[in-house]
């Protein structure tokens, strides 16, 4: 089985070809990205980079842009009574996985 640990956004992902992922919102107006590989695995071959893999890249296609789920809170202050609530939706980009190139 093939498949690769990228890093994007400060977040690693394990991916394989073909899988649809989300991650930290990236450019607008991209059809298609190139991501760094941190550990890539073709069967019993393993390649783990200092700190990426020379040579080897993981090629995406821009599926576009999502929000996450909302995310409430509310901040309080029991001496004044005061209240306020606030919402948050993260940006994600939604990508597809095309390519694992060795």
């Amino acid at each position: 089985m093939k498949y690769a640990i990228i890093e994007t956004g400060s977040k690693q992902y394990r991916v394989s070809e073909g899988d649809v992922i989300l991650v930290e919102l990236l450019e607008e107006g991209k059809k298609e990205v190139t991501l760094d590989v941190l550990m890539a695995v073709d069967g019993d071959t393993v390649k783990i980079g200092q700190p990426t893999v020379a040579g080897c890249s993981v090629t995406a296609q821009v599926l576009g842009d999502e929000k996450g789920e909302k995310i409430r809170g509310l901040r309080y202050l029991k001496w004044e009574g005061q209240r306020k609530r606030y919402g948050h939706r993260q940006s994600h980009t939604k990508l597809k996985i095309e390519k694992i190139s060795l």
